[in-house]
């Protein structure tokens, strides 16, 4: 497997600083470059200080600009995806990790534009247990039937913006796949009142917490007559993510254009 030259995007951000540290620290992957916003007070200095790392890499914080990467990797907004998407373009990187999520249609247009020429690995969580979990969900919703309650619970820091979370809604789709069914048929977002009356069979059921600093946590719960299944996953340190996000850049190289997820880095399937 070829070296990775990896590309930060959002380099002095919390998950950005976990990047770097763990592109630092990576077998098969070099940090080529660390990339913030204009105008950021990061800029020009040193990408492993910004880190926290208290050694230097070699490898200065810029203001957006080409640069010679493999990979370009953005947990950034969704409205800087468009722009993110152009700046690996035009460095001619092959590949593109996209971790961001609440995109609108349009940014999503952007996304498989750039697709026809980048090798996208995009999923709403790069945590390996997670994607784990999603299949181990996709196959208990294909295994019970709906005498078995679909409830999701998200639990995430109280500074998330976003709710429910995009793992979240991951994990309600694999388990409307599993069941052969729609989401937007079978999904409610929490409940209120009298009125939302009793629990129709088939519903798939999503509830979002906040409070805290709590990294993310996720339960699918499978609740039947006389058993309950629980399929849990807890991250505790960002870390998580930027572990999978690594292990996606060293598998990028070489892939041809397209969207592709995690399922594809871990399992070698769609």
């Amino acid at each position: 497997m070829e070296t990775a030259r990896v590309a930060i995007l959002g380099a002095a951000g919390r998950m950005g600083r976990m990047l770097i540290a763990e592109a630092a620290g990576t077998d098969g992957v070099v940090l080529a470059a660390a990339i913030e916003r204009e105008g950021h007070p990061a800029i020009g200095q040193d990408a492993g200080i910004v880190a926290g790392l208290g050694r230097e890499l070699g490898v200065e914080v810029l203001a957006p600009e080409p640069a010679e990467a493999d990979v370009f990797v953005d947990f950034t907004f969704h409205s800087a995806v468009p722009g993110n998407l152009a700046l690996a373009l035009r460095s001619g990187a092959r590949g593109y990790i996209l971790a961001t999520t609440g995109l609108d249609d349009a940014e999503n247009g952007a996304v498989a534009e750039a697709a026809k020429a980048l090798a996208i690995v995009r999923a709403a969580n790069m945590s390996l247990g997670v994607n784990l979990l999603e299949e181990l969900v996709r196959r208990a919703a294909a295994k019970l039937d709906d005498s078995y309650d679909i409830e999701i619970v998200e639990m995430h820091h109280r500074h998330k913006k976003d709710a429910p979370s995009g793992t979240a809604l991951a994990l309600a789709r694999e388990a409307a796949a599993g069941r052969g069914i729609s989401l937007d048929a079978a999904a409610i977002y929490g409940r209120s009142g009298l009125s939302s009356g009793e629990r129709p069979r088939g519903e798939i059921a999503i509830h979002a917490l906040r409070g805290g600093e709590v990294v993310g946590d996720h339960m699918v719960v499978f609740a039947g007559e006389h058993e309950r299944i629980e399929l849990a996953h807890k991250a505790q340190s960002r870390a998580a993510f930027a572990k999978g996000a690594m292990t996606a850049a060293r598998w990028l190289p070489g892939v041809k254009p397209g969207v592709y997820s995690m399922r594809d880095v871990l399992f070698g399937e769609g």
